[in-house]
């Protein structure tokens, strides 16, 4: 998979580093720069690489960060214990990044991203799950969503949601 050279430099400088076992863009920001990624399953070295949807924008990445730090993602768990509905969706969206995942290289693990499926870890790695496959597909990353709306899109991100690749 080809990936625009200045998409390239532009995570590059998001991530402050070069970007590794990059297959595409998977969502950018309203301002048309790229806010999620999608990974290979391993890196260059053969190094497994479970995180198939990596979060660039880091304004988004700095919104969320500020969300995690008021114990939402204990509360978003701990309803995990008594909301089958809720329980059985987020299974269900481990199972399709596990799935998608496997499809490009199996490795083998039952490991995604963010928890999945037994707990809420990391938003930012749910919230690029949500941008990448859009509404509906993981609860948490749309929550996370809807909590962020006051404070992104700000900036040259300001005026609509992100957009699927």
């Amino acid at each position: 998979m080809t990936v625009d050279p200045a998409d390239l430099t532009t995570i590059a400088e998001q991530l402050g580093r070069q970007p590794r076992a990059i297959r595409a863009v998977a969502a950018r920001c309203p301002s048309g720069h790229p806010a999620v990624i999608q990974t290979n399953p391993r890196l260059e070295d053969g190094t497994p690489f479970p995180t198939l949807y990596y979060l660039t924008c880091s304004r988004l990445a700095a919104a969320i960060s500020t969300l995690e730090t008021t114990g939402v993602m204990r509360e978003m768990t701990e309803r995990l214990a008594t909301d089958e509905a809720l329980a059985a969706a987020y299974t269900a969206a481990h199972q399709s990044y596990l799935d998608e995942r496997d499809a490009l290289d199996s490795l083998g693990t039952q490991v995604t991203a963010g928890g999945m499926p037994g707990r809420v870890k990391c938003l930012h790695a749910l919230v690029a799950h949500s941008l990448a496959k859009g509404p509906g597909v993981n609860p948490f990353g749309d929550e996370a969503l809807v909590l962020l709306a006051p404070n992104w899109p700000t900036g040259d991100c300001a005026g609509q949601p992100a957009t699927r690749e």
